[in-house]
């Protein structure tokens, strides 16, 4: 097999610069149209503080963005933490804005080829072994918020308050997605 040309590894890296960074997008997107209502409302079932609120699944993802900046790139600032408890749904986009930016950032280092690059790996948390930084790393971070997104459309389905086709659906809009961030082309 033939190593890939520089061209197309910098192609390559671009794409997922962009995935990431229309991924906050597709979180904002979904605050933008979910019912206030919903938002600290238990998911069916839970007894006590079992089980997550839509709130606090969003912290979540805040939270675990910023272990990812803490344990992977230090010298970038970190934006608070979100408390899951109390957080509103403004507060979560602002902190949602702010870390994805810092994350792009930390990707961007760690998918470049310069001697200078920073960001080397990728410990994900304090308990499994460090990655080395690159396409896995993205590749984990893009998967982990995706997954949350699935939790959060489903449970505000399960508490009655589904979002519209045409609201939710658009973060599968990626065109669209693509165009509102100022990218030349479409998803490649």
């Amino acid at each position: 097999m033939q190593p890939l040309s520089y061209e197309v590894l910098v192609k390559i890296r671009d794409v997922l610069l962009e995935t990431y960074a229309v991924n906050d997008a597709m979180n904002q997107l979904l605050l933008v149209h979910l019912d206030p209502h919903v938002w600290r409302l238990p998911p069916p079932g839970a007894k006590g503080k079992t089980g997550r609120t839509i709130a606090a699944i969003y912290a979540h993802l805040h939270n675990c963005r910023l272990t990812w900046l803490r344990n992977s790139a230090p010298h970038l600032q970190r934006p608070a933490r979100l408390d899951p408890y109390r957080c509103t749904m403004k507060q979560a986009a602002v902190a949602h804005r702010k870390s994805a930016e810092q994350c792009l950032r930390m990707l961007t280092d760690a998918l470049s080829t310069g001697p200078k690059r920073k960001v080397k790996k990728f410990p994900r948390d304090g308990f499994g072994r460090a990655w080395p930084a690159g396409a896995t790393m993205f590749a984990y971070m893009f998967s982990h918020e995706a997954h949350h997104r699935g939790q959060i459309l489903m449970l505000a389905h399960q508490l009655g308050y589904r979002l519209p086709a045409q609201d939710a659906g658009g973060i599968w809009q990626w065109d669209k997605l693509w165009r509102e961030h100022g990218f030349a082309d479409r998803p490649r």
